[in-house]
Order: structure tokens, then C-alpha cells, then sequence
């Protein structure tokens, strides 16, 4: 397989950024069309059902174009997907009409989707995705926790939230221009042109794509409540709650930091298992404060371990396939998780309470963290030799042989040209005609010729 164009870092991650922003910012959204000052007036299950059609519609956009962006190009995917957020969020944010506040998220969601699927095929490319979705997450953290600082300053309504994502999504124009444009690969034909690449590791990653959603789902379930718990239990007011997601959010930067410097020297499986159990703990202390130090607490510590999780799943996802095509489609399974999140928190709220519902989703998480640390060590916990990187998967498995302490020079470089082998057909050597012609003239035997000189004689 050719190589794939390295994309440009900043680029690629101004438009993670544009494309992740709307998911960090659903407690305020939520809020906002819930009963928060200002806001529409929704009831919470309403709210929630909002900030789901607006992350489904994400998700649908994710996988409808998991491997489509070469074809139809990753600027003008991006730019279709950043106008796309700014026209969506733009009318949502400029009506009080509900029909067409829905309507601008489903629109907007749709082309956050389209910009998180050209960023996730652009990691996927990259030599160390790690570091990539480091950075993204680094960046949609800090802009979240500013703008969780400054929307409560500014007054409410409904129309905040949306309006900063248009204006995030519209800063992230001139960006898209430069990302790489799709590599023409009918200028390096293949030995294998015309065969359709298949889909490798597909067990890993159908068990990978289903955790994700799961372990999303748990979390937003949470998350999407989040401001309604800091309102009704924890007894804080608006502009304390943003204080504390603004920390929480800033936790998350140290926490991505952290997960930058420490790199790979864990591997995938400990930070993923280990973290997804303090994810899961946090979880029920947040949910079932009745205060505000423990309600702070949870929630500060939750965030500074989940972009950790999440980096080492989109390496992890990345790995499994260089062309970027588990990268789209475990980001799109767990954006819908994160679309059905909001619903299901305020459901299980609704039914049973906060309490019961953070021992609920604390229990599924528990339960994901077993699939998710399997796949990290299936995927990158043996070592492979040199002979056997092209046998099993190629550049991912190149990658997997390098992070397990191959001698340098024996494993390819990822995204490199894997070598064909080519088999050559020796037949007989042909025998010299000179050999086969019959002499000229005979030779006299040497007996004969020393008779003949004796007669002479």
C-alpha cells in the first residue's frame, strides 16, 4: 500500500477541535434549553432529547463517511462540515422557535461529524496518533473550560452556547485549506489494484467500536445531567457551576498533558482499564453528592481522567487500521453513545434519581473497562518479529512491533510502502550452441598421427 500523505498537525487539530467542541459543551446546552435562566424552558427529558438529536445526527455523519474522505476529498469534506456548523448552530442560536432550534442542531451536528471524521482519518495517518489526539484533546479542552468561564459572565439565553461553536467552527475555515488534499493513488499502482482493501482486525474492532459506545454512553449519561446535579443537590449557583466545570475541564489539560509526556511507555491496556475504573468511581461520588466539595470533587477528578482514556482509544482505534477507517467508525459508535447519553441520564434520574443513576452507569463502566483492556493487550501486548509485520496487518502491526522494543531498522515505518513479493519462475539454463555443433573437421587421434609419421619414416 502507498504511503499515506502526513498531514499537517495544526490543521488537523483546529478541526478535531471544531468537531469535538459541541460534545464538551452539552451540559450547557442542555441547561440552556432547559430551565437555567434565559433558557427555552424545556423540560430535562425535552433538553436532553435536544442535545442527543444534535450528537445522533454527529454520529450518522461519522459513519456514513468512514470511508468515503479520500474519495471525496478531506478540504472539502472539512470546509463542508465547518459551514455546515456555522449555518447549523447560527440558526439555532438566532430562534427561540423550538422546531428550529432542533433542526439547526441536527444540521450543525451533521457537519461536526463531517469535520470529526476528516480529523480522525487524518490522526490515523499520522506517525505516532497519540500525540495527534493529544494535542486535539488539548485544545477542545482549553476552549471548552474559557468558554465555561465566560458564557456565565455574558448573561443568559439559549442562544450563547450555540453561538460560540458557530464562531469556533468559523475560525477553523481557514485551517481546513490546508489540510493535505486525498492521495491520488492512480499514479502508484498496486500489485493488488482493483481488489477492494479489506477491513483488518475486525473482531478487535467491532468489540473496540461497541465498548466505546457503552463506555461513552455511561459518561454522558452523567455528564449531560451534570448541571442540573450542581443546581438542585450540590446547591451551587450558575456562575459557581461554570467555575467548577471550567477547573474540571482544566484538570483535563493536565490530565492530556500527563498522557503526552507519559506516551507509551504503559502501553494502551493500563492506562485504558485503570483509568476507566477511577472513571467509573467518580462517576457515582458526582452523581450522588449533596454537596459541594464532593460534587467539585468528582467532577474534577472524572475530567482529568477521561481525555487520558479517550487519547490512548483513538491511538488504540488508529492502530488497528492505517487508512483511518476504525478511527471513524469506533469515534462514530461512540458519539452514539454520547447522543444517547443525555437521554438516558435524565431517564434513569427521572425514575430512579441521581444516586441510583451514577451506581447504574458506575456498574457499566466497570463492566467496559474488560472489553476495552482486552483489545489494548490483543492489539499490543506481544511482540511481533520482523518477518511477521507483513502478515499481520501490515502498518499497524508495524506499529505494534515498534512500541514492543523491535531492534531499529527491522519493522517498517508506519504509513510506509510495504514491500511485494514477487515471484520469479527459473527454468533450465540454456546449454551454449557452441557446445552442441559438431566440430568442423575431425581431429586425427594421436595414435593414428604417430603411425602416419612412422610410415614416412
Amino acid at each position: 500500500m502507498p504511503p499515506r500523505p502526513r498531514a499537517a498537525v495544526l490543521p488537523l487539530v483546529a478541526v478535531f477541535a471544531a468537531g469535538y467542541l459541541a460534545a464538551y459543551l452539552l451540559p450547557t446546552i442542555v441547561g440552556h434549553l432547559g430551565s437555567s435562566p434565559g433558557g427555552l424552558g424545556l423540560s430535562s427529558a425535552h433538553a436532553g432529547a435536544v442535545g442527543s438529536a444534535l450528537l445522533l445526527s454527529s454520529a450518522g455523519a461519522g459513519l456514513t463517511l468512514a470511508s468515503r474522505v479520500d474519495r471525496l476529498g478531506p478540504v472539502r469534506l472539512a470546509r463542508a462540515g465547518l459551514l455546515l456548523m456555522v449555518a447549523g448552530f447560527a440558526l439555532a442560536a438566532g430562534t427561540s422557535y423550538v422546531p428550529l432550534v432542533v433542526a439547526g442542531c441536527v444540521i450543525g451536528g451533521f457537519g461536526s461529524g463531517t469535520a470529526t471524521a476528516v480529523a480522525a482519518v487524518g490522526i490515523a495517518a499520522r506517525p505516532d496518533p497519540h500525540r495527534a489526539s493529544v494535542l486535539g484533546l488539548l485544545t477542545t479542552s482549553a476552549t471548552a473550560g474559557a468558554l465555561y468561564l465566560v458564557l456565565p459572565r455574558l448573561g443568559g439565553g439559549h442562544a450563547l452556547p450555540f453561538a460560540a461553536i458557530a464562531c469556533a467552527a468559523a475560525l477553523a475555515l481557514p485551517a481546513a485549506g490546508r489540510l493535505p488534499a486525498a492521495p491520488d493513488r492512480a499514479a502508484a499502482p498496486r500489485p493488488d489494484a482493483g481488489v477492494p482493501a479489506r477491513l483488518p482486525h475486525r473482531r478487535a474492532g467491532a468489540v473496540l467500536a461497541v465498548a466505546m459506545l457503552c463506555w461513552s454512553m455511561a459518561q454522558n449519561a452523567l455528564w449531560g445531567v451534570s448541571g442540573r446535579i450542581g443546581l438542585d443537590r450540590a446547591g451551587l449557583s450558575e456562575a459557581a457551576l461554570g467555575l467548577v466545570f471550567a477547573v474540571a475541564l482544566g484538570g483535563g489539560l493536565a490530565g492530556v498533558g500527563a498522557a503526552g509526556a507519559l506516551g507509551s511507555r504503559l502501553g494502551r491496556a493500563v492506562p485504558i482499564g485503570v483509568g476507566t475504573a477511577v472513571i467509573a468511581t467518580c462517576v457515582a461520588v458526582s452523581a450522588s453528592a449533596g454537596g459541594a466539595v464532593p460534587f467539585a470533587t468528582g467532577e474534577v477528578l472524572w475530567n482529568t481522567v477521561y481525555p487520558v482514556v479517550l487519547s490512548y482509544l483513538i491511538g488504540l482505534a488508529a492502530s488497528l487500521d492505517g487508512q483511518g477507517r476504525w478511527a471513524v467508525l469506533a469515534g462514530s459508535a461512540s458519539n452514539l453513545g454520547v447522543a444517547c447519553g443525555p437521554l438516558a441520564g435524565t431517564l434513569l434520574a427521572g425514575h430512579a434519581g441521581y444516586p441510583v443513576m451514577g451506581a447504574v452507569l458506575a456498574c457499566v463502566l466497570f463492566a467496559t473497562a474488560v472489553p476495552l483492556t482486552a483489545v489494548a493487550l490483543h492489539s499490543g501486548g506481544r511482540v511481533l518479529l520482523p518477518g511477521t509485520v507483513r502478515r499481520r496487518g501490515g502498518a499497524a502491526a508495524a506499529a505494534v512491533a515498534g512500541a514492543a522494543g523491535a531492534p531499529a531498522g527491522a519493522v517498517p515505518e508506519l504509513g510506509g510502502t510495504e514491500l511485494v513479493v514477487t515471484d520469479i519462475e527459473v527454468g533450465p539454463m540454456p546449454v551454449p550452441e557452441a557446445v552442441l555443433a559438431p566440430p568442423a573437421a575431425a581431429l586425427p587421434a594421436p595414435r593414428e598421427e604417430t603411425a602416419a609419421q612412422l610410415t614416412s619414416v
